[in-house]
């Protein structure tokens, strides 16, 4: 009888073993679907970035990716939850030309870029971070000491390595300028490289693209660069192309040459079998307004021949670039040294301001085309002696110092040694609108990161650099109807990630990055202007990089989760 009761008491311990491990069996069955996330974001108007029509969704983000766009059960659980009821949750918006490869490592909020919601950016235009030697260095000197910048790279995959160990707030991509490495192995002297030098080029292109480059870059308007030849281009463009690289042009003119400026990039592109971006398109000046449709139409035919040829935009008619870009190509030729002493030489100063006084085809006479010095706006300088004269327009300047306007734009090129930096205004609002609805046509800057605050904001910028995002959802998208919501989101997420080749990003869906940005569409807006450049947008309300959250309720939290990003032809692993 005592065996009996013992056996039964261990039947019933067994049974109830079984029950319990059935029991729990069933509730890990039950809670499996419900996937713990770092971050939900619920309710809100998904605008994926692929151009298709808005939907309500849930987005799920685990670690650096996307794993759920699509209803998330109510109970499932989450390290944060963002209720995204009433707003437009979008890919994080994708700069395709930025300027913000030094400005990140000074200051690596890049904040003036997150803030509008900018997640990604595209730059190296012509003149690209890396590679640099004793020569290129020497140019940049101003501005490094300035800023106190430790340039301890050489090549591309150093320059990576550094801002991976340091972080940003943006992911950055880049190109390797033709700019770059006809400085490193010519120099800024007016002459064609030798076949030696050329191979030396090459080798130097298809180095920074085993680092990670997106592709080959030129800024032709500009010294050295306006220099090069159609067949150097050529070369460099097609060793770019092995490496699964694109052609991204500052072309040659966007102005009195415009014509057959687009040619020689059609060319570059036909013969080098190579797909090109046109940068921060543009019909400029005043005899050229009115010209974007006939541009738009011969870029449309050449894409017809079988020509991979795209373009982008900056929304705003003033375009920016160095002071010194408004002497011509002869005076700047050599280098700083050499173009200071001109200035300094009365004669060659005379022969200078002659001709800059007439209308040319030879070269982009961005003084004459913005009407003059009261078209011509100073906006950051590097002598700290010089930040009076910031906001100001030259024929300002000239008339406070009883100076010719030449005269004084001359002056200020040599006190700050070719470091100025100016808007011109110059192009036509009718213009800009033709390009925005044109379906090839993406969205970028032209303009590195700064911020109201820190080492970067004793000086003014653009507002395009501040602004341009907003502006396009504010103006062209609410206000005039100029585009879809969805068209906007396209242009600025998708488009140019898939035009270099970011893969896994400008996208909103199950495992991609997670590069997030949430806005008001009704509050979001540019608030940044001319005279006072320096200001955040609002309706930007969360900006996510690689998952962790970069702006929270429309403030900057202390993430910078940014990461190089490399081009097809990585090899360095």
């Amino acid at each position: 009888m005592h065996a009996l009761l013992k056996l039964a008491s261990a039947l019933l311990v067994v049974a109830c073993l079984v029950a319990s491990t059935s029991s729990a069996q069933r509730r890990r069955r039950t809670a499996a679907p419900q996937a713990e996330y770092d971050l939900v974001i619920r309710g809100g108007r998904v605008v994926d970035g692929t151009g298709r029509r808005a939907f309500k969704a849930d987005v799920g983000v685990r670690g650096d990716r996307v794993v759920r766009v699509g209803a998330i059960p109510a109970d499932a659980r989450a390290k944060r939850t963002i209720d995204a009821d009433g707003m437009v949750v979008a890919p994080g918006f994708i700069d395709m030309l930025g300027q913000s490869e030094q400005y990140v490592l000074i200051d690596p909020r890049a904040m003036s870029k997150v803030m509008m919601g900018v997640t990604t950016e595209v730059t190296g235009e012509g003149g690209s971070i890396a590679p640099v030697n004793e020569r290129t260095l020497k140019e940049d000197e101003p501005f490094n000491r300035r800023y106190k910048l430790d340039v301890d790279w050489r090549t591309l995959h150093e320059y990576f390595r550094r801002l991976d160990l340091q972080g940003a707030g943006v992911n950055l991509a880049t190109f390797v300028g033709a700019t770059q490495v006809r400085a490193y192995v010519v120099g800024f002297d007016n002459r064609d490289p030798t076949p030696d030098e050329l191979e030396q080029m090459k080798k130097l292109v298809a180095e920074a693209m085993e680092d990670g480059a997106l592709g080959l870059s030129t800024s032709l308007q500009y010294v050295p660069a306006r220099f090069a030849k159609t067949d150097e281009i050529v070369e460099l463009a097609k060793v770019a192309r092995r490496y699964g690289g694109i052609y991204a042009t500052h072309q040659r003119s966007e102005a009195n040459a415009l014509d057959a400026s687009l040619a020689e990039v059609f060319e570059i592109a036909r013969r080098a079998n190579i797909p090109a971006e046109i940068w921060h398109l543009k019909a400029a000046y005043r005899k050229n307004w009115g010209r974007m449709p006939q541009v738009l139409a011969k870029i449309r035919a050449a894409r017809a021949r079988g020509l991979d040829v795209t373009a982008d935009v900056y929304p705003y008619t003033a375009a920016s670039t160095s002071l010194s870009a408004c002497l011509p190509p002869w005076a700047i030729e050599g280098g700083t040294e050499k173009m200071v002493a001109r200035l300094r030489d009365p004669e060659t100063r005379a022969r200078i301001k002659a001709d800059i006084l007439k209308d040319s085809n030879e070269w982009e006479n961005i003084y004459l085309g913005s009407g003059g010095g009261s078209g011509v706006l100073i906006g950051s300088v590097v002598n700290r002696e010089l930040e009076g004269l910031q906001g100001k327009r030259v024929s300002e300047i000239a008339k406070e110092q009883g100076k010719d306007e030449l005269d004084a734009l001359f002056d200020i090129v040599v006190a700050d040694r070719g470091q100025t930096g100016a808007i011109y205004f110059m192009m036509n609002e009718d213009d800009l609108r033709a390009a925005l609805r044109e379906p090839f046509v993406s969205i970028c800057t032209d303009s590195g990161a700064r911020a109201a605050d820190g080492p970067l904001s004793g000086s003014k910028s653009h507002p395009r650099g501040w602004g341009s995002y907003p502006r396009i959802l504010a103006r062209y998208v609410r206000d005039e109807h100029l585009l879809t919501l969805e068209q906007a989101v396209h242009k600025m997420t998708g488009q140019p990630a898939a035009r270099v080749g970011l893969r896994d990003r400008g996208v909103l869906r199950a495992g991609a990055y997670a590069d997030i940005t949430v806005f008001d569409p009704a509050r979001v807006r540019d608030l940044a202007t001319f005279d006072q450049p320096n200001q955040y947008p609002e309706g930007i309300q969360y900006v996510v990089v690689n998952g962790q959250i970069e702006v929270d309720a429309g403030r900057r939290t202390n993430a910078n989760a940014g990461r190089p990003l490399r081009g097809p032809g990585y090899s360095r692993k």
